[in-house]
């Protein structure tokens, strides 16, 4: 059964879609005062009185679309923008001085709250695009432009995109703290496991590692037998082996619940802690190394690279023998996942993978080489003869993650 925390926080964007929500109201209502206050001057005032119409139903109408992100469609914000720039392109048709005099257009500053729309939703990018329709929709309506027009242009130009950059930035710091709360909730997981454990499995295993070697003959061999299972078990509980954990989000009361979900058993879809897969080779004579924080693979990729590293753990047995001391290290770099599998064995004598390749022995090629072949990676084996053999496992995450 799947351990459940709660963590409850406010998300980062909640705020900015409340306060776009509330910024669309007012702009709205400030652009009926301004028409109102200034009626008279207006050539055709039924076109203004027609548009401000549409504006005021348009904006209450799609309030629940500017809730969140998920509401916030491409579909509405392209009509949404093409509302505003209507109107900005109708303001000539309803006061025919509005080319030649620096005034307001018919939405006003409500054209703004589009733009922000575009900006909380998709980032910069999307705010410039946004923000670019709408300068060039402001020059076409001047017809001559004055500078007090570019300068309003630009000003909103680069206000849209800053305040797109900033979302994205504070997506990318949510993101870092889902990770520290996945990271926090599967630490103390390991914690309790690890109490478990010790005061039970690896007291026995000690125990019977005692008693077999002071009685010798096959108990001594029992006692090695439970003293090398004491190390590997030891090893995966320090090492942190849980399973990869999952993040969801629900809104309740204006808040975000976290809920960060601990699995028992990862299954054969999404990411998989490829340290929880390799730290069961560890043992007496096979020591493993890895990353504090989880090394998470597409499931069908893990398995592959695991699936190498004990074709290369079988290399070293069955040429090394069985007292040969293996190592295994896992970098995770990023872009690209690292398995390096050392021995101090003999090494492998020169032309010898040739050969065995030659006589139809594909261990190197297809056990290993070949599965990296087939995610996309390489296998390097670098082999001194007198001086052991280490086999390198490079796998790039992203090529990983579409093979598998």
């Amino acid at each position: 059964m799947a351990k459940r925390e709660r963590v409850v926080r406010m998300s980062v964007e909640l705020p900015l879609w409340r306060a776009l929500t509330g910024y669309r109201v007012l702009t709205t209502l400030y652009a009926l005062a301004i028409f109102a206050s200034g009626y008279e001057k207006f050539e055709r005032p039924w076109v203004g009185i027609g548009y401000l119409a549409v504006l005021t139903v348009w904006t209450f109408a799609t309030l629940p679309n500017v809730a969140n992100a998920a509401a916030c469609t491409r579909p509405f914000l392209a009509v949404d923008l093409a509302v505003m720039l209507a109107g900005i392109l109708l303001t000539p048709l309803a006061d025919l001085d509005a080319q030649h005099v620096d005034g307001p257009t018919l939405p006003t500053i409500a054209t703004a709250g589009a733009v922000l729309a575009y900006a909380i939703k998709g980032g910069w990018r999307w705010a410039g695009f946004a923000s670019s329709l709408v300068a060039v929709a402001n020059i076409v309506e001047r017809a001559h432009p004055t500078r007090d027009t570019f300068h309003n242009v630009i000003l909103v130009w680069i206000a849209s995109i800053a305040i797109g950059y900033i979302v994205e930035v504070a997506r990318a710091s949510e993101a870092t703290l889902a990770r520290a709360l996945e990271i926090e909730a599967a630490t103390r997981e390991r914690e309790r496991l690890a109490r478990d454990i010790h005061d039970s499995v690896l007291q026995v295993l000690a125990m019977v590692q005692r008693r077999g070697s002071a009685l010798g003959g096959e108990a001594a061999e029992l006692g090695r037998l439970a003293g090398e299972q004491e190390v590997a078990l030891r090893t995966l509980v320090s090492s942190g082996m849980v399973a990869p954990t999952r993040a969801s989000e629900d809104v309740a009361n204006g808040a975000v619940v976290r809920v960060v979900e601990v699995d028992d058993e990862p299954g054969d879809a999404g990411d998989v802690d490829l340290r929880s897969l390799l730290a069961r080779h560890a043992g007496s004579r096979i020591s493993f190394a890895e990353p504090g924080a989880p090394v998470l693979l597409a499931s069908p990729a893990a398995r592959e690279l695991a699936a190498a590293v004990s074709a290369a753990l079988d290399n070293v047995r069955m040429h090394a023998g069985d007292s040969a001391q293996a190592w295994i290290l896992v970098e995770d770099w990023g872009d690209e996942v690292v398995v390096t599998v050392r021995d101090d064995g003999p090494g492998i004598p020169a032309g010898r993978l040739e050969r065995a390749e030659g006589e139809g022995r594909m261990g190197v090629a297809l056990s290993i080489r070949g599965r990296l072949r087939d995610l996309g990676g390489t296998a390097e084996l670098i082999s001194v003869p007198g001086q052991g053999t280490e086999v390198e496992l490079k796998v790039p995450r992203g090529k990983a993650g579409r093979n598998g």
